[in-house]
Parts: structure tokens; C-alpha cells; sequence
């Protein structure tokens, strides 16, 4: 998953407070004031402190209004520099700010920082809505608009001009006075909902958990993972027993493993509650008002709902094509589940069971029929996928091999935790190219999931190179014990370093196109792509070696792993698919048809689109689905699908071109991943693979194709 971070673009500022508000005084020692000395600008994390946080922004909000009243008020007439380049320029120090603070929220998170995250988020809203609801500011975008093609500009500097006033049409600029008015009341307030669905969801995974009695009961598990259980119970004044922190999904991975078909229902029942069973974090609440709002402001802006107002400004374009993608792979998924669902029932009956493979029976019966039927298990497999390895003989080596570039580690540099990591990253050229931070272990105060950031984004006009992070969440392992990995977290470990090389290889003159300021809906296509290298023959041979005696993965497992890919597609596409449809019928809802009871509508949307298998919940219920209602991808949870057509072509010409090799690397990068938003994201796609793109792969891949 990506998380776009504070940046300088007009488009993504969606926050700050009124010229009238009342500015926190600012000392001249805090850290935001000027550009950070470290190299690239990398934030000072060793003097930010959380009572920086306030003044900083108050003070970058009305630096940036009064660098915004002097552009909209500028007596001279308007061009392209005095007016696009100048709000490109505008804004540094809030996005200094910005940049920590909502990175932070996210992964080292306080009180102290989630009640100004609370305070800030109408201010922040107030601040966008100033900026593109400006009349004056909008009439000199317009006036350059109008003339485009008279102003003798290249490719990108008119592309800029053509994004601004799409953005500022999009924000409201032609709206009357009384309807900016309503659009501000909306704004605000449906930014303090967001920040509350958030904070709950995320306080709500740290005061639950499943408490279990006994070891016994804990039986399946890894002396490890127990211990890690028992710490927990512990922390929480819980001696002698044991808890089961959740995940952020509904599935949790010890329904693996667990032995006990009792705790596994448990865990399961559990996580499916969450943000729905009364107290002080449930969401019920707030996802109505949340999608209401939206609706109402969608409408405001001339809209059905809030879907097509979402859907235009991504590649996909409209309502329909969305519900006829997921609507044509949903029902040979549902079918696919089905029959998965009876080989497990079988092995169920085999062992004389006597009951109905349910969601919490899923994982163990799939790793069991795994084992069966291709002769290993996870357990086989993590011995060989030590965190480090993976990382540098892995990770990095593909890259080098592919793109030329070299990774350093950085002591010298200082981070906001004693686990994260700094690299420095240098390209081919032998010339410093960026640097990236690491942050994989899981803390009670970091959001559930994986995501990059960016501290830093590039551009020429500001001269800045790219400061990016990683952020998973793998269990810590006790003191002395190596960090050994699942397949899953190896893969997404590939994913995420795929959003950072489209951060670093970002070779783009404006702020508003750097890196992974793409559509939603093209942002996650780099990311699947570098997953690939994970399975890799050279690669994982690189990587996957025993981290005791050093021992190369057998070539049969090996083979076994790849034979795998193809297994329990159904289940992970069903579960997938439901939440996306989840996502849609929330966001294609007008005001009226808003409904009172959550759960109600949750079990009728699924029915409706033929996805209600009960075997197979969805990926994340509507209460602790933070993508949609807290996480930049409301009504663009499909991207990851849409995107995964453009990955799996892009893998197939990988292969048809020799596979590992710089020519490919290189060819990807100058068409693709260096160009950032600076084109049309499809077009981008056809300059570097000659056409359009094509399902076949993506069929094939998802076991949907007949075969």
C-alpha cells in the first residue's frame, strides 16, 4: 500500500487553518523553520519534539497564505511562472511539517500527537479550501487555461497547467459563494470523521486482543510466538495468561496455526467485531456520517455520488467500468472458493471432523492441503527468509541487477526508533540518488499493514532529491532471535521497495508530479510489478538461504513455492473482491439512500453482488476499513486489481525480453518509474510496453482463465 505524504502539490495540501486564526508562537529553534542540514533534507528526527508540531504548522499555513495572496493579487498579468511555478514554490514549510507529522501519526504515533491530529484536521481542510476556493487565485489559472496552447510551454510545464485547473474545478473554484461556503462546512468536517475513524480503529487493535487461559491452548504456535503472547498479556497486567494481538485485516495469521478449531473462532470473532460492538471505539457512527457527507459534498459539486466524483480523475474514469471489472471476476471467484472450500471440506471428513469448513477453519485446512498437495508448509519455508537477507540479497540485489543501484547503511543518521534503518542509495552513475529509510518491525503506536512514504519528494525546480520509507509490521522476535519472515511478508517487502524505487527514480521538474503522484488506481502497478523478483529463480536462490547453516533453498521447495501461486486463489481473490465491492456500494450511494444499520447494509451489499460466502469474509469489514474511510482510497480500494492487469502484461514482457537484466531495468525506469505523474498515466504505460494493456496475464495469473 501506498501512503502519498505531505508534499508541496496544491492538490494533495487538502489542509490548513483560516488567515484569522490565532498562530501558536514559534521559537527560533524549532526544526521545521528552515530546511533540515542533513543530507536531502532528511527530517532532524533527534530534535522534533511533539510541541514543535503546532507552532510549525501554524506558522507553514500562513506563510503559505501570504505567499498565496501575493500571487493572487499580483498587479501584473498572469503567466505561466508568475502563477503555476510560483504555487509549486509556495508552501515549503508546511510541507516540511507535513511530511513528519503524518508520517509519525502513522508509525510512532502518541496521545500528544493524535489530539493535534484531532485539532489539526479541519484547520488543515480550511487551509486547502483558502487556497483553491480563492477567486482571484482561480481567475489567473483559468486565464493561462483558456490559452494553453499559445504559450509556447513543454509537455510538462502544460500538463502542470492543465492539472491545477483540474484540481482547483475539482476543489470547488467555480461553485458560488454560498455553495464554497457549504463545501467548507463538508470539508472540515468529513476531515475530523476521517481522523476519528483512524485513531479508533488503531486504539481499538492496541486495548483488544484475544486473551487465552492456557499454553495448551496456544498449541500449534511457535515457543517464539507464545512467548510474544505471554509479554503481551503481561504488558496488559495479565501475568500467567496470554494474548492474541489483532492485525489489521480480518483474517489473523495464528488461525494458521492454532490447533484448537475454539480459540481460532474466537480470534476470528474478534477481529470481524471490531468498530462494531458499542464503546467508545466503534465506528458505526462514523462511517454513516462519513459516507453521507460525502455524498452531500459529491452532489454539491455536481456529481451522482461520491464514486463518479472519485472515479474521474482515475484511470478507470467511471462507475461502470469499475462494476464491470469486479463484477466479471466475482462470480468464476466465488466459484473457485467454492471448489476449494469442498477439497478442504474433504480433508475435513478425512480426518472425521464432523463439522462445515468455516472462515476460521480456511487457513489451518489450506496450509494442511498445502502440505498435502505440494508436499511443504510456511513452516519449511521461513527458515530461509532471515529479514536481512531477504532485505540486502534480495531486495537490494534485484534492484542493483536491474537498475545499477547500490545501497550503503547509515549510522550516522539519526531516526525516530532504534529498529528503523537508513540507506544511502547511489546510482548507477556513481552520483548519491536518494536515501531510503526501514522501518519493518510492528509497535503499539504504528498502524497495522505496510506503506511508503515519502520525507522528501523530488523535483528540479526545488533541487531536491527523494527521501523515502518502508513501513511493515513483522512481530519483533525476543532478544537473539533472528527475524524470520513469511512468504507474505517477503513479498510485500518487494512491494513496498517497488513504491520507493518510483519515489527515488523520480526525474521530474514540479513538485505536483513527483514519484507516486499518480493515479490511486496506477499507483500500486510499479509496486506488483517488483514483487515478481521475490520468486525470481536468480534472485530468491540470492536470498533464500538457511540462516543457520547458510544453505541455499533446496531447488524443490523452490519449485514447490512457484507450483504454489497459483493455490487458494479463490479465497484470496473472493476476499479481496468483496471489500472492493464493499467499498463501491458505500461510495455510489446518494444521500438519501444512506443507510442507518451498517451491518445490515454490509450483508446486503455482498448478497446483492453475489460475493456472500460465509466461508470467505471480506478482506476488511466496513468498520475497520481504514483504505476506504481513513487511508486516501475511498472508492479506489479496486486499484490494487486495476493496477494488477498493467502488472502482470509488464511481467509477461519482463519474461518475453530476458527477465533480469539493466536493459530492462532500464528501459522500465526511463519510460515509466522516472516519469512520475509528468504524462497520462495509461499513456506512460503504452510508451513502455507499445500497446494497450491486456487481461490475459492477469487471468492466467488468478487461475481464472480455464487452465
Amino acid at each position: 500500500m501506498l501512503v502519498i505524504a505531505a508534499s508541496l502539490l496544491l492538490a494533495n495540501i487538502a489542509h490548513a487553518v483560516p488567515a484569522t486564526a490565532p498562530a501558536a508562537m514559534i521559537e527560533a529553534s524549532n526544526p521545521f523553520l528552515k530546511d533540515s542540514p542533513l543530507p536531502f533534507h532528511m527530517p532532524q528526527f533527534g530534535l522534533i519534539r511533539n510541541e514543535h508540531y503546532a507552532p510549525a504548522y501554524a506558522e507553514g499555513m500562513k506563510r503559505q497564505l501570504a505567499e498565496i495572496d501575493v500571487i493572487a493579487n499580483n498587479a501584473q498579468a498572469p503567466t505561466f511562472d508568475n502563477t503555476i511555478v510560483a504555487q509549486e514554490r509556495s508552501g515549503q514549510m508546511l510541507a516540511r511539517v507535513r511530511a513528519v507529522f503524518e508520517n509519525l501519526s502513522g508509525t510512532n504515533t502518541n496521545d500528544t500527537m493524535e489530539a493535534i491530529e484531532r485539532d489539526l484536521a479541519p484547520k488543515l481542510a480550511a487551509h486547502s479550501d483558502a487556497i483553491q476556493l480563492n477567486a482571484k487565485l482561480y481567475q489567473r489559472i483559468e486565464t493561462l487555461y483558456n490559452k494553453r496552447d499559445k504559450l509556447g510551454l513543454n509537455a510538462e510545464q502544460k500538463r502542470l497547467l492543465e492539472r491545477y485547473n483540474t484540481d482547483f474545478v475539482r476543489a470547488g473554484a467555480k461553485l458560488s459563494a454560498a455553495d464554497k461556503e457549504k463545501l467548507k462546512a463538508y470539508n472540515a468536517e468529513l476531515a475530523a470523521l476521517a481522523t476519528a475513524f483512524s485513531q479508533n480503529v488503531l486504539k481499538e487493535a492496541n486495548a483488544l486482543g484475544l486473551v487465552v487461559d492456557t499454553r495448551a491452548e496456544l498449541d500449534g504456535m511457535t515457543d517464539s510466538a507464545i512467548e510474544t503472547a505471554a509479554k503481551e498479556a503481561k504488558a496488559r497486567g495479565l501475568d500467567g495468561k496470554f494474548v492474541l494481538a489483532l492485525s489489521n485485516t480480518t483474517g489473523q495469521a495464528p488461525m494458521a496455526v492454532l490447533t484448537n478449531r475454539a480459540v481460532r473462532q474466537r480470534l476470528l470473532d474478534a477481529s470481524m467485531a471490531r468498530g462494531s460492538h458499542g464503546g467508545e471505539f466503534d465506528n458505526r457512527a462514523v462511517v454513516i456520517k462519513l459516507a453521507k457527507l460525502r455524498a452531500e459534498r459529491a452532489a454539491l459539486l455536481g456529481y451522482p455520488n461520491y464514486a463518479a466524483y472519485a472515479l474521474e480523475d482515475e484511470t478507470v474514469k467511471t462507475v461502470g467500468a469499475v462494476n464491470s471489472l469486479l463484477s466479471e471476476l466475482s462470480k468464476p471467484a466465488v466459484a473457485n472458493a467454492r471448489r476449494e472450500a469442498a477439497d478442504l471440506q474433504a480433508l475435513v471428513d478425512a480426518e472425521k471432523g464432523g463439522f462445515q469448513v468455516g472462515a476460521a477453519d480456511w487457513e489451518f485446512y489450506t496450509d494442511k492441503l498445502r502440505a498435502t498437495r505440494f508436499n511443504f508448509d510456511e513452516n519449511q519455508l521461513k527458515p530461509y527468509f532471515e529479514l536481512n537477507s531477504v532485505l540486502n540479497n534480495g531486495v537490494f540485489y534485484a534492484a542493483n541487477k536491474l537498475y545499477g543501484v547500490t545501497f550503503k547503511e547509515r549510522k550516522d543518521l539519526p531516526v525516530y526508533d532504534p529498529d528503523v534503518r537508513v540507506y544511502d542509495v547511489i546510482d548507477a552513475n556513481g552520483k548519491p540518488l536518494a536515501l531510503f529509510i526501514a522501518d519493518y518491525y510492528a509497535r503499539g503506536n504504528k498502524h497495522g499493514g505496510a506503506w511508503m512514504n515519502e520525507y522528501v519528494s523530488q523535483s528540479k525546480l526545488l533541487g531536491h532529491h527523494a527521501v523515502v520509507a518502508n513501513q511493515l509490521n513483522i512481530p519483533k522476535p525476543a532478544a537473539g532471535e533472528p527475524t524470520l519472515l513469511t512468504f507474505d511478508e517477503v513479498t510485500t517487502m518487494f512491494h513496498e521497495f517497488g513504491h520507493a524505487l518510483h519515489g527515488m527514480f523520480s526525474n521530474v521538474t514540479y513538485p505536483r508530479f513527483a514519484g507516486t503522484n499518480v493515479p490511486s488506481d496506477f499507483v500500486e502497478y510499479p509496486s506488483q510489478v517488483n514483487e515478481m523478483w521475490a520468486i525470481w529463480p536468480e534472485v530468491l536462490q540470492h536470498y533464500a538461504k538457511h540462516y543457520k547453516t547458510g544453505a541455499a533453498m533446496p531447488k524443490e521447495l523452490l519449485d514447490k513455492v512457484v507450483a504454489a501461486k497459483k493455490f487458494n486463489q479463490g479465497f484470496m481473490l473472493t476476499e479481496y473482491l468483496e471489500a472492493a465491492m464493499l467499498d463501491q456500494r458505500w461510495h455510489q450511494l446518494t444521500p438519501a439512500q444512506v443507510p442507518s444499520d451498517v451491518p445490515a447494509f454490509e450483508a446486503s451489499a455482498l448478497k446483492e453482488a453475489g460475493v456472500d460466502f460465509a466461508p470467505v469474509p471480506p478482506r476488511y469489514r466496513t468498520t475497520y476499513f481504514s483504505h476506504s474511510f481513513s487511508g486516501g482510497y475511498s472508492a479506489a480500494y479496486y486499484a490494487y486489481l486495476w493496477s494488477e492487469k498493467l502488472d502482470a502484461d509488464t511481467v509477461e514482457w519482463f519474461k518475453e525480453n530476458g527477465g533480469l537484466q539493466r536493459k530492462n531495468g532500464d528501459w522500465f525506469r526511463q519510460k515509466l518509474l522516472s516519469r512520475g505523474g509528468s504524462d497520462d498515466a495509461l499513456q506512460l504505460f503504452r510508451d513502455f510496453r507499445g500497446r494497450d494493456s491486456k487481461i490475459d496475464a492477469l487471468l492466467e495469473r488468478r487461475g481464472l482463465n480455464g487452465k
